[in-house]
């Protein structure tokens, strides 16, 4: 938990990369890019805990967090349009060798420049200029349809809404 209150993982995995994608909007241009780090992981947002009012397991809120990452980065892109830059998540691959991996599974995992090629390639290349909204699922090798929620427009506003409310609190009381 945050000394706010918060879950760790909606605050690293959600809350803040849309607090930093807001922030650096006006700096990134319509030719710009914002690759987020979603994951093959996505399950339903319990809103309460986002808003740091239930508690999760650490798979539980991990799989929550990463759709919610996915469901602000589409709704955003949505949003935009044209008027701003790509904004794409990506699962870089499943199970891949990284130091959480390793903990949680007790497996060395695959190769981790997988993932590290794939958001490199997102964030460089020609074929995803035009990707704003979508999601590329590494597993597939190509753009795949997220969990269900984050093609929900009021699923995706409530959980825009409540960051977006969480934000402000945070703001006025620091």
């Amino acid at each position: 938990m945050t000394p706010d209150g918060l879950d760790i993982r909606f605050a690293v995995n959600a809350i803040a990369p849309y607090l930093l994608t807001q922030k650096l909007l006006p700096l990134i241009g319509t030719s710009g890019r914002v690759v987020n780090l979603s994951s093959a992981a996505q399950s339903p947002v319990n809103l309460n805990a986002l808003a740091g009012q239930a508690s999760l397991s650490d798979g539980e809120a991990y799989a929550q967090s990463k759709l919610a990452l996915t469901m602000w980065s589409r709704s955003l892109a949505l949003l935009l349009k044209e008027q701003g830059p790509a904004i794409i998540a990506v699962n870089p691959g499943s199970l891949l060798g990284s130091k959480m991996v390793k903990q949680a599974f007790g497996i060395a995992g695959g190769d981790i420049q997988v993932g590290a090629e794939i958001l490199c390639r997102v964030a460089l290349a020609d074929e995803f200029s035009t990707a704003s909204g979508q999601y590329f699922d590494n597993d597939k090798g190509q753009f795949a349809s997220p969990h269900p929620d984050a093609l929900n427009p009021q699923k995706s506003e409530k959980l825009v809404n409540i960051i977006e409310t969480i934000l402000k609190k945070a703001s006025t009381s620091h």
